[in-house]
C-alpha cells in the first residue's frame, strides 16, 4: 500500500455528532473533501448544513438526533444503514460547556457549583458518548470493522489553568472554569480505553483525540491570557485537527487502538 493510500478515507461512511458546531463543520468538510460519505448528527439543522447538502449531494446526509437518547440514535442508525450501509467511522464530537451567558453560580467557586449543571454536562459529554458508542459501535462490531474517535480535551488530562481567567476576576467577576467539563472529558478517556480492549477482537478500533482551544473570535483579554500560556503561542484554527481525524479514521492507524492522541499546541507539555 502506498504512503498516500493508507490515508485514503474515500470508502468510509463517517458519522459525526455535534455536526452544527464549529469543529463538527470542519470535520465534515474534511471528510467530504476526501471523498467519504458523511452523516452529520445534531439536535438542530443550521444554514451551514443546508449548504453542505447542496454542495455534496448524495454523499452527505444530515440527521436530527439527540445523543442523550438511545431511541433517537437508533433511528439515525436505521436510516444510515438503509441509505449507505453500516457506518465505518464514528466521531463523537458533540459536547457542551458553560456558555458565556451561564448563570453566575455555574461559573463561580466550586463549592457552589449547581447539581443541575453537573448533570447536564455529564449527560451530554459522557453519557451521550457512551450511547453513541453503544448504538454505532455495536453495529460496527457486528460486521467486524470500524473506527471510533472520541473527542476529549486538555482539561480532561490536566486541571484548568484558572490563572488565564484572572482578567475576569480583576474586573469584579467571580469566574472559574467549571468542574463538570473536566470530569466529563476525563471520563471519555477511560471509556475509550475500555472499549478499545472490549472490541479489539471485533476489529473495531477506539481512540481519543485530545484537543486544546480553538479560535472563535474570543475577547481580546482571554486571547492574550490563553496565548501567553500555550507554548505554540496561539489557539488552534478549526481545521488543524482534521489531519489527526483522517489519520485515526484511515488504515494509516490500523494498529492503533486505546490510544489518546494529544494535539494541543504544547499545553500539556508544561
Amino acid at each position: 500500500m502506498s504512503r498516500c493510500a493508507v490515508f485514503d478515507v474515500s470508502r468510509e461512511i463517517v458519522v459525526i455528532t455535534g455536526a452544527c458546531g464549529q469543529l463538527g463543520m470542519s470535520y465534515q468538510k474534511a471528510f467530504l473533501d476526501e471523498g467519504s460519505i458523511v452523516v452529520g448528527v445534531d439536535i438542530f439543522k443550521s444554514d451551514d448544513i443546508i449548504a453542505l447538502e447542496a454542495q455534496y449531494g448524495e454523499r452527505y446526509l444530515f440527521q436530527i438526533g439527540d445523543i442523550t437518547s438511545k431511541d433517537s440514535l437508533t433511528a439515525c442508525l436505521v436510516q444510515i444503514v438503509s441509505d449507505f450501509g453500516t457506518p465505518t467511522v464514528l466521531i463523537n464530537n458533540a459536547a457542551i460547556d458553560s456558555p458565556p451567558d451561564a448563570p453566575l453560580e455555574e461559573t463561580g467557586p466550586f463549592e457552589g457549583y449547581p447539581e443541575a449543571s453537573w448533570d447536564k454536562v455529564i449527560e451530554v459529554n459522557l453519557k451521550g458518548t457512551f450511547f453513541a458508542c453503544q448504538i454505532f459501535g455495536a453495529a460496527m462490531a457486528e460486521v467486524g470493522s470500524g473506527s471510533i474517535i472520541n473527542v476529549s480535551s486538555i482539561y480532561g488530562l490536566v486541571a484548568p489553568d484558572q490563572s488565564i481567567y484572572e482578567f475576569r476576576r480583576k474586573r469584579g467577576e467571580s469566574f472559574y472554569k467549571p468542574v463538570a467539563y473536566s470530569a466529563s472529558k476525563s471520563g471519555v478517556l477511560n471509556l475509550t480505553r475500555y472499549l478499545a480492549v472490549y472490541w479489539a477482537d471485533k476489529n473495531v478500533r477506539v481512540n481519543s483525540l485530545t484537543i486544546a482551544g480553538v479560535f472563535n473570535n474570543q475577547e481580546k483579554d482571554f486571547l492574550e491570557a490563553y496565548c501567553d500560556r500555550i507554548p505554540i503561542g496561539r489557539m488552534a484554527a478549526p481545521d488543524e485537527y482534521n489531519g489527526s481525524m483522517i489519520y485515526l479514521a484511515s488504515q494509516a492507524s490500523s494498529y492503533v487502538t486505546g490510544t489518546n492522541l494529544i494535539v494541543d499546541g504544547g499545553w500539556t507539555a508544561i
